[in-house]
Order: structure tokens, then C-alpha cells, then sequence
């Protein structure tokens, strides 16, 4: 999941900018860790403790509630709600790359995600943006080849992964759905040729960036087997205590070695109020 929290801090200065360029600082800019990171921990540590992913994301917005959310999930969390607003937005994606690593078989990352999604993104596109999220990364660290990965995310869940970023890019603008959201950046992943690659791939498309380039970061870091160490230091290093601890601890219990590094300097406040 540190390859989806990296493609997170690292996107986060590039949204709303419209950037079209692979070519920009890794680490540049105001870049922090967004909604995206936090209810990514969260979700992994409904994983680690068995305690729903409902109340986890209450926790964890009362915990960080300046981090970026939309404004319906600020309404439904700040008010601790119970029924899901049936959502088709990109939220569920973003969120779900733990359940990739979490689980032994297809079936039970596909059913898991749904569960993931539903207390919030209830809406069938939203379920099904954090189901083709999840299983392109179990795909992508059972050892699949990028071709059977896009055959059966396209067969599975009915996604046109056939066409190309250069094709996709002049036209795409910022949307937060999960239809318009997800295909794009598991293309940014199949068109790339490392983890960081991948990440560039997804900013440069000038939407969504930090939850284009968390998605398309957890595929590849489950495909390639980690994240760069430099990357991934420095990840460690923008996020506090809490976040950094349940990641750590994550890692440990659902991701194959070597370990995380230790992070490049003391951790980041966190994002600002």
C-alpha cells in the first residue's frame, strides 16, 4: 500500500493544475498526504483489527479532517452516518489497494472490496471501480502478465482498457468518478515500465492527479514488487506517527519483504487546516 500512498503525496501537487507533462519534480511543490493516504491507512487497519470499515473511516476522518475529502463524504463522516450515499465517485478506489494484498484468491479481494466500498460508494460503479482497483492488484502480485491483467480486468468488469494515454490525455480533464477515473490510470500502469514511471504516467493526464496516480501506484507496486526506496522514504517520511505505524505494521503482516525502509527525516504534521 506504500505505492499507493506515494502516487498519493506525489499526485497532490498536481491536482487542479492540469498537468500534461511527465517531466516535474518527483517531490515538488506543496505535496503532503491527502484523503487519499488516510483512508487508504484506513482501510488497512479495518484489515489489521477487524473493526469495520465504517467506523475506521468515522476514526480516521475525526483524526485528520482537513486532509481533502469531497464534500459528501465531510457531510456523511462529520456526522458519523450509518447508510451509505450511494456514490459512484472515485473515493472507493483510491482506498482499496490493502485489500489487493490481503487476501489469498480472486474471489475473495473482488468480494472484500465490495465490502470496502458499500459503506459509502454503494452505487454500482463505485463498487465496481473498487473491485477492478483491488483485483488488478492481486493480479499484478500473483505474477500475472500485464496482458492477462488487462483481459481480465476488461472481461470482469467491462472497462476499455484498449486505448492509449497519448489518445486519452489532450481531451481528459478532472473528473471524479470512478468510470473516468479508473480505467485511465490502470492504462497509466500497462503503459508503464517501473513503479515511478507508472506514477508520472498517471499525473500527466491532467485530471484527478493524486487519485489517478494512488491507484495506478498500488498496481504497480504490486506488479513490480515495491516501491524504489528512495520513493519510498521518503513517502514514510510525509506521513505522522499514526499513519506511518499502521503502514509499517501492515506491510509486515500482508506484504511479501524486503521490509520498508526507514523514512528519509521526522514525519510530516500532516496535511494543513
Amino acid at each position: 500500500m506504500i505505492g499507493a500512498i506515494a502516487g498519493d503525496i506525489i499526485g497532490s501537487a498536481h491536482e487542479y493544475l492540469g498537468t500534461k507533462s511527465m517531466d516535474f519534480e518527483l517531490f515538488g511543490g506543496d505535496c503532503r498526504f491527502t484523503d487519499d493516504s488516510v483512508l487508504t491507512v484506513a482501510v488497512a487497519d479495518s484489515l489489521l483489527t477487524g473493526i469495520p470499515y465504517m467506523d475506521k473511516f468515522h476514526e480516521y476522518f475525526q483524526a485528520y479532517p482537513a486532509a481533502g475529502y469531497g464534500m459528501r463524504f465531510t457531510l456523511w463522516a462529520a456526522r458519523r452516518e450509518r447508510e451509505p450515499y450511494n456514490s459512484w465517485g472515485n473515493g472507493s478506489a483510491m482506498r482499496v489497494s490493502p485489500v489487493g494484498f490481503a487476501f489469498g484468491t480472486l474471489e475473495e479481494v473482488v468480494a472484500e472490496a465490495r465490502r470496502s466500498a458499500e459503506p459509502t460508494h454503494n452505487h454500482e460503479e463505485g463498487i465496481r471501480g473498487a473491485q477492478a482497483t483491488a483485483a488488478a492488484v492481486f493480479l499484478g502480485r500473483a505474477g500475472k502478465s500485464k496482458e492477462e491483467i488487462r483481459t481480465a480486468i476488461e472481461s470482469r468488469f467491462g472497462y476499455d482498457l484498449s486505448r492509449c494515454l497519448d489518445d486519452i490525455r489532450p481531451a481528459y480533464c478532472f473528473t471524479e468518478s470512478c468510470r473516468e477515473t479508473v480505467p485511465p490510470a490502470i492504462i497509466a500502469f500497462l503503459e508503464s515500465r517501473d513503479y515511478e514511471h507508472a506514477v508520472r504516467k498517471a499525473v500527466s493526464l491532467g485530471g484527478d492527479a493524486d487519485t489517478l496516480a494512488c491507484i495506478a501506484g498500488g498496481i504497480a507496486e504490486a506488479f513490480y514488487g515495491g516501491v524504489p526506496e528512495p520513493i519510498a522514504r521518503r513517502a514514510l517520511a510525509m506521513l505522522d506517527f499514526p499513519l506511518r505505524r499502521v503502514t509499517e505494521e501492515f506491510h509486515r503482516r500482508f506484504v511479501s519483504p524486503p521490509a520498508l525502509p526507514e523514512p528519509d527525516s521526522p514525519a510530516a504534521a500532516g496535511p494543513p487546516s
